[in-house]
């Protein structure tokens, strides 16, 4: 009777352990996730993917008129980081369940506020956070369901259901710059916020992108505060210049160009290039050129200008002296320009 009693216990024991830890197997539909950051939004799909098997697919397993899971087993989830617009309609940051309507013609595709439960057989009309419609296209065979981002922008990426012969586009549209300044304000009240760089960085992005100009401009002064370079100052010039107030962005350029290094010098040399200010961008090049005598580099951009300019005799003693000072990587461009300036080519 013990021994009964006993193997009775150990039946019920192991039978409970069973049932706490299922045997993992294969799922038919395969779980799988993708992701995709469009500027700082970080956007990730989950789901679960089936197989075509050589079913009628679209009106018969999908039904025409019914809310579908838009993939297998459990929700299918999306999820975004920051604020962003789907079709057009702003949507706040956070976790979504993707359900769609699948008919003959345009499909309703609905984002719920519901991301946990199972498929959408708990599905509540109610809990809602959008729906739209999107117009189905045709696209080779594919077995298996999958997502994918395609038609990638600078701002935008199309999030496509592809599965049997149909895509089933949805476009996400992301306000990179204002996510990219609410993301900066965050940094600045943490550890780069300690940093002078980190201010100027923060005040040349709002100048490039023309936005959030007032903040830009005390992030720029607090830099030049704590501590001024020649890219802060420099910055700070051509905002005075836009201003109108040239007398003052002058004399900062020239207060800017005392604390240059050479590879500050002759980005700006080039810039002045870029706006057509040729002898402007020759004088910052000779004066790079006498600053750093031992750099290959400065007799090159010098020479580079020179022939620009149409000196080409000047243009080629500043590449030959450039060749003497350049690593061997530089030789063989450097002799080709000699020997074209010489009529050797």
């Amino acid at each position: 009777m013990k021994k009964l009693i006993l193997s009775l216990s150990l039946f019920a024991g192991i039978s409970s352990a069973i049932a706490q830890e299922d045997i993992k197997l294969p799922e038919a539909s395969q779980e799988a996730s993708l992701s995709q950051r469009i500027g700082l939004t970080d956007i990730k799909v989950s789901y679960h993917s089936p197989l075509v098997r050589g079913r009628k697919i679209w009106g018969e397993l999908v039904p025409y008129g019914e809310v579908w899971r838009a993939g297998a087993n459990e929700n299918t989830t999306i999820s975004f980081s920051t604020d962003v617009s789907l079709e057009g309609k702003k949507l706040p940051a956070g976790i979504y369940g993707v359900h769609m309507i699948p008919t003959a013609g345009d499909w309703t595709i609905i984002i719920s506020k519901n991301y946990y439960s199972w498929g959408s057989f708990f599905y509540k009309q109610e809990q809602d956070a959008m729906r739209f419609t999107v117009k189905p296209q045709e696209t080779p065979m594919q077995e298996w369901m999958s997502y994918t981002f395609d038609d990638l922008q600078k701002n935008a990426a199309v999030l496509s259901l592809r599965w049997e012969k149909l895509r089933i586009p949805i476009k996400v549209t992301v306000d990179v710059t204002q996510t990219v300044v609410e993301d900066i304000r965050r940094q600045l009240d943490n550890i780069p916020g300690f940093f002078p760089d980190a201010y100027y960085t923060a005040a040349a992005y709002c100048y490039r992108n023309n936005v959030n100009q007032a903040e830009a401009a005390k992030w720029l002064d607090r830099s030049i505060r704590d501590k001024p370079t020649f890219a802060n100052l420099k910055l700070k010039s051509e905002q005075l210049e836009k201003e109108g107030k040239k007398a003052e962005a002058d004399a900062l350029v020239k207060k800017a160009l005392t604390l240059a290094d050479e590879n500050g010098l002759n980005t700006y040399g080039y810039a002045l290039l870029g706006e057509g200010k040729k002898q402007e961008a020759l004088d910052i090049f000779r004066q790079n050129a006498k600053k750093y005598p031992d750099s290959w580099n400065v007799y090159d951009s010098l020479a580079e200008t020179l022939e620009l300019m149409g000196n080409k005799k000047e243009a080629l003693a500043n590449y030959q002296l450039a060749r003497k000072k350049a690593p061997e990587a530089q030789h063989a461009r450097l002799d080709s320009t000699i020997a074209r300036l010489q009529g050797k080519s």
